[in-house]
């Protein structure tokens, strides 16, 4: 009878220790302090020498001691690997471990000379071995089964402690990592220049992972290999490293598969092509993440660390998000540089397209005079007689006109040719498509543009290149006009005949800048010989409004000075 309510007491003083110390630790938010409250417990309880809690480091899977009661200073430097130890092999296996005389035990690490026994029971969180909790006697035989089973309980409310711990840190890692991947969006979304995104994606990547080295490669024009375009934190050995192929290259393979690839150390890596490399420059763990825009891989972004680390799946999430951007950023980047290339060629084709029909006119104000003095010429009938070096003068002139005029027809002849090739044309899309080429220049002009575009706009015949050469030519001339920026607004409408079939489409392109002048708008599209602008050639609008004639449209101006202009142009829809 005694000794029954002898368990039961001890039963109830176990169960009342594990109450309160469930208590202590939910009551604090501060993890270490509870860790050491169950160490320091589990020590007085068993009436054991010390104790402490172990554990297991994700990114280097060693054990480190976290908390501790009444081990030597230093001890808390010590680690294990898992399996090494009586204290490793609990954390390989997940089973207790109650040893007698550590002495007869080869697993056994000391730490005091003066333990004898020791009992160790698995920290389990979520199903996983995630540490060891340690209690140890300067008796023999020190721990019993309850003593074990009381240890496991104090391991339980440890594991909780741990798991929140955990969770803790997972957000709070998502928090810094989601905060510095929009601050990284907005800073890598803000450049255009190619080279510049580049350099921009490494360097904020470094920042992102507090990484050692970053670098970016990305696909030549043959898809073969993988060239380094940009890198932050390499030094001379990285830079000059040669190319990669991509069939035979452990990067290569991230850009063939489009999914990330971990290397826990390079420097030891048979996969890894420049081991020399990464030892010269002290490069030790690697994440490779593909750059992947619609569907397609167009390089690598690389990750160094100068220190063993295993990055966790939040980490590759958050890293191939970044990715992700980074990609968007280059094709953007790429995309723009075209765009000013193209914008370039339409501004060359203008320029040509304005020499010919400046060239036609020319010619047609020569081809008069020219007609008037082969007439004279032809009435003087100069004749002089046999041996007057004035009849070789006669007809040296004769052939020099008729020279003049083969030149001037040929002129002709060539302008005649740029007729434009009718068929049906979008105004609204071509319109948006324009805007699209000069979206960057009226931005770096602080302009807005303005679509007011009519839905459902019918076609017009036309000649989609001649009209596109017209609307862009409105849209610069209107950009040239606000030098201090402002608002350039382009409008769309339908004219309907009397049986409300419509008969015109007009395009309006409306400016906010200094306007022009009563004589400016008078001869806006007169001849390109009688200009009035102030700067350039003034062949613009004359080439607007030949081709508009062309199209058998319309187009006027309406404009006040210090006000703004508005050219409307109007095309038959059939």
């Amino acid at each position: 009878m005694n000794d029954e309510l002898a368990e039961l007491k001890a039963r109830y003083e176990r169960l009342h220790l594990l109450y309160q110390v469930g208590n202590v630790i939910h009551s604090t938010l501060d993890p270490q302090e509870a860790l050491q409250l169950i160490v320091r417990e589990a020590v007085r309880v068993m009436r054991a020498s010390s104790g402490s809690v172990v554990l297991v480091n994700p990114t280097t899977d060693f054990l480190e001691i976290h908390a501790a009661q009444g081990l030597p200073e230093g001890a808390a430097t010590l680690k294990l690997r898992v399996g090494e130890g009586i204290t490793g092999s609990v954390a390989r296996t997940g089973k207790a471990a109650r040893v007698g005389e550590v002495s007869a035990d080869a697993r056994y690490v000391m730490l005091r000379p003066e333990v004898r026994s020791e009992l160790a029971v698995p920290l389990e969180v979520r199903g996983e071995i995630r540490g060891v909790l340690n209690v140890d006697s300067d008796r023999a035989e020190a721990f019993s089964a309850a003593d074990q089973e009381l240890l496991e309980g104090l391991a339980v409310q440890a594991a909780r402690v741990i798991e929140n711990t955990w969770l803790f840190e997972q957000l709070r890692l998502k928090a810094r990592l989601f905060e510095s991947l929009a601050n990284v969006s907005r800073t890598i979304n803000s450049t255009l220049n190619l080279d510049e995104a580049l350099r921009v994606i490494t360097r904020e990547a470094c920042a992102l992972m507090r990484a050692k080295v970053c670098s970016l490669m990305l696909l030549d024009d043959s898809h073969a290999w993988l060239e380094l375009r940009a890198s932050f934190g390499a030094g001379e050995t990285y830079l000059r490293k040669p190319r990669l192929n991509v069939e035979e290259s452990l990067i290569g393979s991230v850009v063939r598969r489009k999914k990330p690839v971990q290397v826990e150390n390079v420097q030891t890596s048979s996969r890894y092509q420049n081991v020399e490399v990464a030892r010269t420059e002290g490069l030790v763990s690697l994440l490779s993440v593909p750059l992947v825009f619609s569907g397609a891989a167009v390089g690598a972004l690389n990750i160094y660390t100068a220190l063993p680390y295993a990055f966790s799946n939040e980490e590759i999430r958050i890293v191939s998000a970044f990715a992700e951007l980074s990609a968007i950023a280059i094709e953007k980047a790429q995309l723009y540089e075209r765009v000013v290339d193209v914008e370039e060629q339409l501004r060359r084709n203008e320029r040509l397209s304005a020499l010919g029909l400046l060239a036609a006119e020319v010619a047609h104000e020569i081809r008069n005079p020219l007609t008037v003095m082969k007439m004279l010429y032809h009435s003087l009938d100069l004749k002089f007689p046999p041996g007057d070096p004035r009849t070789e003068d006669a007809r040296v002139m004769e052939e020099k006109i008729q020279h003049l005029n083969r030149i001037v027809e040929r002129i002709l002849d060539f302008a005649r040719t740029a007729e434009p090739t009718f068929s049906p044309v979008n105004l609204n899309g071509l319109i948006e498509e324009l805007g699209l080429l000069v979206r960057h220049k009226l931005a770096n002009q602080a302009i807005e543009l303005i679509y007011e575009l009519s839905p459902g706009l019918p076609t017009v015949p036309g000649d989609a290149t001649q009209l596109e050469q017209v609307f862009l030519n409105l849209i610069l001339n209107g950009a040239e006009a606000m030098p201090d920026g402002g608002a350039l607004r382009i409008r769309s409408g339908v004219v309907s005949g009397a049986g409300g079939a419509p008969t015109h489409v007009t395009i309006e392109v409306i400016d906010t800048g200094t306007g022009m002048t009563e004589e400016q708008q008078r001869r806006a599209f007169s001849s390109m010989l009688t200009t009035t602008k102030e700067k350039g050639a003034g062949l613009g609008l004359a080439i607007v409004g030949r081709i508009v004639d062309a199209h058998h449209g319309t187009i006027k101006v309406s404009s006040t000075p210090g006000r703004g202009t508005s050219m409307l142009v109007s095309l038959p829809v059939q």
